[in-house]
């Protein structure tokens, strides 16, 4: 299993109490693939610096790091694209924890 990092854009339109409700969907998805998600860090909602169009102007970001197997991102990027709630998707290798130092 490798380790990954998944940062989400939601476009949840200003109702931030389904947030939460759409990270445990997300969590859902990523251990049903058979993947294990370790941390899950809800950064806060961000304007786009580059508007494309006036409905999506901002979204919540959420960072998730979590190990699976390389053979299911595409399958989890295909099923993340089809989800409404997910506005951007971007998969990235984590790189390994760092070993707490003892005195």
């Amino acid at each position: 299993m490798k380790r990954y990092e998944g940062l989400f854009i939601f476009d949840i339109a200003g109702k931030e109490e389904g947030l939460k409700d759409s990270i445990d969907k997300i969590s859902a998805e990523i251990t049903n693939a058979g993947g294990k998600v370790e941390t899950v860090q809800k950064m806060d909602r961000r304007n786009f610096t580059r508007v494309a169009n006036k409905k999506h102007s901002a979204g919540f970001y959420v960072n998730v790091i979590f190990e699976s197997q390389p053979s299911a991102i595409d399958q989890l990027k295909h099923r993340f694209a089809m989800n409404d709630e997910v506005f951007r998707v971007l998969f990235t290798n984590a790189p390994a924890p760092k070993a707490v130092a003892t005195k």
